[in-house]
């Protein structure tokens, strides 16, 4: 049996965590990212470094991508030095990014003309998860896909949710996770403005919430960043720009009113408009922070 190979195209929070798992599993693991930092974490967790996708891809069984858009999706995979040009026929390209259904089916479609088998497989978990093998997969391709790659996603996942043997399922699911997800941090940030607004503490309000039935996974995940005024980004402002855009776009099309995630994108573009789009997405509470006139932990304004 032939050993099992991995590549992971783009080493963001999710993907450098899905690589470091990877390699703590002992499969043999090559990483490209344009960033030098996940590159040498990489290559200490005793994982090897890439000079570009179709380094990282040539005789990988199991190709995992983790880049933001289509539009890089389209680059690692078919461009001049993309991951297509020295896999091997027949190789496993699982694709991680948020993208609208659409999207995806085009990608996974042109993926199987190349000789590929591709997984349709958004994300979810947040980058701690990632680096403990934990991640949530929705995905949707063949069953000789997922059977091919198996103790690769066994490495990386908790749970891989199958949905179908058709590319677009996993997306048309994970749009719908990203609704929920986009609307409880906007949710979130009301929530600690008005806290602070009411002179509360906010760490009080952190602990006795995520005790209570308003609690949510967001607010445990993100409250703690506006109560400690970090904003250090694992998911930024604008990852939920393009998401919760391509929310709103998917429900345009199907005629379905969304309200909230109409109000949620509007802060968000608000948020990135003001400069803020490059930090941890918890920080569109500073946009209600500044309206409300209000000071947050780690604000200096009044």
């Amino acid at each position: 049996m032939v050993e099992l190979t991995a590549a992971v195209i783009g080493l963001g929070s999710m993907g450098l965590g899905a690589a470091l798992s990877l390699a703590r599993a002992g499969i043999p693991t090559h990483g490209f990212d344009l960033r030098p930092q996940p590159l040498a974490e990489l290559t200490a967790a005793g994982g090897h470094a890439a000079a570009s996708a179709a380094e990282a891809a040539a005789g990988a069984q199991a190709i995992f991508v983790f880049v933001v858009n289509a539009a890089q999706a389209e680059a690692v995979l078919f461009g001049p030095e993309g991951a297509v040009s020295t896999a091997r026929p027949g190789s496993v390209f699982v694709l991680c990014p948020t993208l609208r259904p659409d999207q995806m089916v085009v990608l996974c479609d042109r993926l199987v003309e190349a000789g590929m088998l591709a997984i349709d497989a958004p994300v979810s978990g947040g980058a701690q998860k990632a680096r403990d093998g934990q991640i949530s997969i929705m995905a949707s391709g063949p069953d000789e896909a997922f059977t091919r790659i198996a103790p690769a996603l066994q490495a990386i996942a908790a749970k891989v949710f199958r949905l179908g043997d058709a590319p677009g399922a996993g997306s048309r699911m994970k749009v719908i996770n990203q609704l929920l997800a986009g609307v409880h941090i906007a949710s979130m940030a009301e929530a600690m403005v008005l806290a602070a607004k009411s002179g509360m503490d906010l760490g009080t309000v952190q602990d006795v919430i995520t005790e209570c039935a308003g609690s949510s996974w967001m607010f445990e995940n993100r409250g703690p960043q506006v109560v400690s005024g970090d904003y250090t980004p694992f998911s930024a402002v604008d990852i939920f720009v393009k998401d919760l855009g391509i929310v709103a776009e998917t429900a345009e099309a199907l005629k379905t009113p969304v309200p909230q995630v109409d109000a949620a994108l509007k802060l968000f573009n608000q948020a990135s408009a003001e400069g803020l789009g490059g930090l941890a997405d918890a920080a569109v509470a500073k946009v209600l922070a500044a309206q409300a006139k209000v000071r947050l932990p780690g604000d200096d304004s009044a």
